[in-house]
């Protein structure tokens, strides 16, 4: 692990020192961030670290911490400290990471910034009088994030082994009967994290919930008839996430049949996930995947073609096919297309894909192919699309299971792709 961290922190060095000769700076500020309040509250929102702070560093990293960037020097950790007897102190992690740093401790009232050169530039949250602007800068340094070092990918392996395990832990839950809630304490106990610990707001949908994207509630009450689990959930190591998604049907009927042909073409999405390969290229396929399963499936007698002129895909599957993972849940240069912070934008035949880049060797991304049953949508389809094609019979009858997706995390190589996710779940078999 040492020696990963050295090498992964070597790269970070080139890196921005890079992008210090690149616009003329002396050096750079990276700031974690501070705490904010609710309103009329002494209660703070949970705080989430500004990601290119927590990149340098081995563990999490806490509010009011700053890393000090000059080009041939030992990083700078400045550790926050302070008279606090409310809270439980919060001493420097100990270890071999400290070997690469110079590390100095300070309190909010220190001006630890007072000795640092004309020409620093500041990247986080609530920037200080003392930098100045440097417009281009955080593209610059965002670009190179999509792409991650042996270490960063070693840890996000460590975060879909925990995931897995919370999934695996929902699944028998679900099929205990449990209600959403206790499906999500469930994975959270399995996965070893607390709800304010999660990446993100971890989804448990049941049944018709199962067609509500970014379903938020967790009912306490149990279903009598609970057939359909949807679960999107992940798990934080170091600030580095997984993000997992599976479908679970109580019986073995043709809603089923339905999760596991999806399955089947997740996996093949997956498997294409190559160096050189354009992701707008994949989100495109998966459109041909879902057109044909509706087909096979007697959903919709339309044709291939028929379907696509149509769109009628997207009345089943109206998201993106996946986006980058690392720092962030949704991580950032999704977009972008060079280092100048040139933008290259979803067009109207995928309005909401989020990654729009040409797939590069150790990015890791998800693949989250979906099928839903979504009323909205569905009325919406009858009303603009003629001769849409599809059993509406067929369709009422898998509406109470509302819907299917299915995530995993993968990083793109040259030749195979490493699956994170299947990866962790045969782990745990």
């Amino acid at each position: 692990m040492t020696t990963l961290y050295q090498a992964h922190l070597a790269i970070l060095v080139d890196r921005y020192e890079n992008a210090m000769a690149h616009f003329g700076l002396d050096a750079i500020v990276l700031a974690s961030g501070e705490k904010s309040y609710y309103f009329q509250d002494d209660h703070t929102h949970p705080f989430h670290v500004y990601s290119g702070a927590q990149q340098w560093l081995p563990f999490s990293l806490g509010a009011e911490t700053y890393i000090v960037l000059r080009t041939g020097e030992k990083p700078i950790l400045v550790w926050p400290i302070r008279d606090d007897f409310w809270h439980a102190p919060n001493p420097v992690p100990s270890g071999d990471w400290q070997q690469n740093w110079n590390i100095i401790t300070a309190k909010k009232t220190d001006k630890w910034f007072g000795d640092l050169p004309k020409k620093t530039a500041w990247l986080g949250p609530q920037p200080m009088a003392f930098a100045v602007s440097c417009e281009g800068l955080k593209a610059y340094v965002d670009f190179a994030k999509a792409v991650k070092t042996d270490f960063e990918i070693h840890t996000m392996r460590q975060a879909s082994l925990r995931g897995a395990a919370g999934h695996l832990a929902a699944k028998e839950a679900f099929l205990a009967g449990m209600s959403e809630l206790d499906i999500h304490l469930a994975f959270l106990k399995a996965s070893q994290q607390s709800a304010f610990q999660e990446p993100y707001p971890g989804i448990v949908g049941l049944n018709e919930h199962a067609a509500v994207l970014h379903y938020e509630h967790k009912s306490i009450e149990p279903l009598g008839n609970s057939r359909t689990l949807l679960i999107d959930a992940g798990a934080n190591e170091h600030g580095y996430a997984s993000d997992i998604t599976r479908t679970f049907a109580r019986h073995d009927d043709d809603f089923n049949a339905l999760i596991q042909d999806l399955d089947t073409m997740e996996q093949t999405l997956c498997h294409s996930a190559l160096s050189g390969v354009n992701f707008r290229d994949l989100h495109q396929q998966t459109l041909i995947g879902i057109a044909t399963l509706l087909r096979e499936h007697k959903i919709c007698a339309l044709n291939v073609e028929e379907q696509l002129s149509k769109r009628i895909p997207q009345v089943f599957f109206p998201h993106g096919l996946g986006h980058l993972l690392g720092l962030q849940v949704h991580d950032v240069g999704g977009h972008q297309i060079d280092k100048l912070g040139t933008l290259s934008m979803p067009d109207e035949q995928a309005p909401f894909l989020r990654l729009t880049r040409t797939l590069a060797e150790n990015m890791v991304i998800t693949i989250e192919p979906g099928l839903y049953f979504i009323p909205m949508l569905l009325e919406k389809m009858q009303a603009d699309i003629p001769q849409h094609g599809c059993d509406m019979a067929r369709i009422e009858h898998f509406l109470p299971y509302g819907g299917i997706r299915i995530e995993d995390n993968v990083v793109v190589k040259n030749h195979q792709p490493v699956n994170l996710t299947r990866e962790a779940f045969l782990s745990k078999l």
